[in-house]
């Protein structure tokens, strides 16, 4: 680390439903929900009652009976974010997009010509007050993982800075959950040792914490919680997978439907692979059942691919292993990924050689969607099924 806390996490504050409350004068100061069946987004105002994401409307609606539920605008979305990174580039030449909302940004070097990185992320937070008509909230610390816990406090609407030397002291009294890492079962492993803050991890040590969750995990909250995080801000970095995921619901499904729905999201995902030129080799399979565990299953190919059938056809021999799990214990969530992915589109075609047809059906589905919407194109067991809305995704 160096002598300056010069690592900014700029974070757009509720980004859907910010655009919504924008666009519509109506809706600002009210409580807004986006999305249809399930809330991809809420403002702060529905935040207040409970509401989070992913929930499903009805249970959002029952603890926020006022809340105006709002379809999502995807092309909204990605203008207002394009417009936003336009901001952040021009601020600094080294910036990291996470994903469409947020993004680091390394300052270091710009004093004499920006001033200090307080008033850097000062500057960067007016205009994009001023120029996109969004708040922002943005920290401030030595490394990544401080700055995007810094934001994360900061919220909403705010600028919090971690002074050098001040981190420990600003770090250690919050709550568990604050730690890169700790989702529901981590937390809860954690506090039935009566674990509640980063300072409790921090004193107990790196054996202790390997003894409770494993090599991996425990040594990594060890040196988050003593904010040991030597990741530099990267610029041009390539997203590692492309995937997409469906929320199912609490009710009982068909297997037919869920086979389905992961079809529909091999459509979705290999026209993202297909998009940004990159085959891939790994196909994982990702699901949450109704008691809120998680199961998730891979894959590898013999070689690297963007076609529609090959990945489907191994998601299925995927999701077919699962079967017993899935009726067991039922399924709230289905998602797709495919990893392992190359760089500049090229496929080896090994032999035999596949069908050719895949291919050249998968470009003329593409060809038609592109033009007449991604609606204008679907499987027939798809039929009368919402998919859900496409979430936009930073260019590769």
């Amino acid at each position: 680390m160096g002598d300056e806390a010069t690592i900014l996490h700029a974070d757009l504050d509720s980004f859907y439903a910010s655009v919504e409350q924008r666009d519509d004068p109506a809706l600002r100061g009210r409580p807004v929900l986006v999305g249809m069946g399930v809330v991809l987004a809420a403002s702060y105002e529905a935040k207040a009652f409970g509401v989070r994401t992913p929930m499903g409307v009805g249970q959002a609606r029952a603890l926020c009976p006022r809340a105006v539920v709002v379809p999502p605008r995807m092309s909204a979305y990605s203008a207002a974010s394009k417009a936003v990174f336009e901001i952040f580039r021009d601020t600094t030449p080294i910036v990291e997009g996470i994903s469409i909302d947020e993004a680091f940004l390394e300052v270091a070097g710009l004093r004499k010509i920006r001033g200090t990185p307080r008033e850097i992320a000062a500057r960067l937070r007016a205009r994009v007050r001023n120029e996109v008509g969004l708040p922002i909230t943005v920290g401030v610390a030595r490394t990544k993982f401080l700055a995007k816990v810094a934001s994360g406090v900061g919220k909403p609407d705010g600028l919090l800075v971690v002074p050098p030397g001040d981190e420990l002291t600003f770090l250690h009294p919050l709550p568990i959950e604050r730690l890169w890492g700790v989702g529901p079962v981590t937390s809860g492993k954690l506090r039935d040792q009566r674990i509640h803050t980063v300072g409790h991890v921090a004193r107990i040590g790196e054996a202790g914490l390997v003894a409770i969750l494993g090599a991996h995990a425990g040594r990594h909250l060890h040196a988050l919680a003593h904010n040991h995080d030597p990741r530099r801000v990267r610029v041009g970095h390539r997203r590692k997978s492309i995937g997409s995921q469906c929320a199912l619901g609490r009710r009982p499904r068909p297997f037919a439907e869920i086979d389905a729905t992961l079809a529909a999201l091999a459509d979705r995902v290999t026209r993202r692979l297909r998009g940004a030129n990159r085959p891939g080799r790994t196909v994982t399979l990702r699901l949450r059942f109704d008691d809120f565990g998680r199961a998730t299953r891979s894959r590898s190919l013999l070689k690297a691919t963007m076609q529609t059938r090959a990945i489907l056809d191994a998601a299925r021999v995927l999701l077919a292993e699962a079967r017993p799990l899935i009726e067991t214990r039922g399924l709230t969530l289905v998602g797709l990924a495919v990893s392992n992915l190359e760089g500049d589109g090229a496929v080896q075609m090994p032999l035999p050689f596949d069908d050719p047809y895949d291919d050249q059906l998968d470009v003329a589905v593409d060809a038609v969607r592109d033009r007449f919407g991604s609606a204008a194109l679907t499987r027939a067991a798809s039929l009368g099924r919402d998919l859900g809305p496409s979430v936009p995704i930073l260019p590769d």
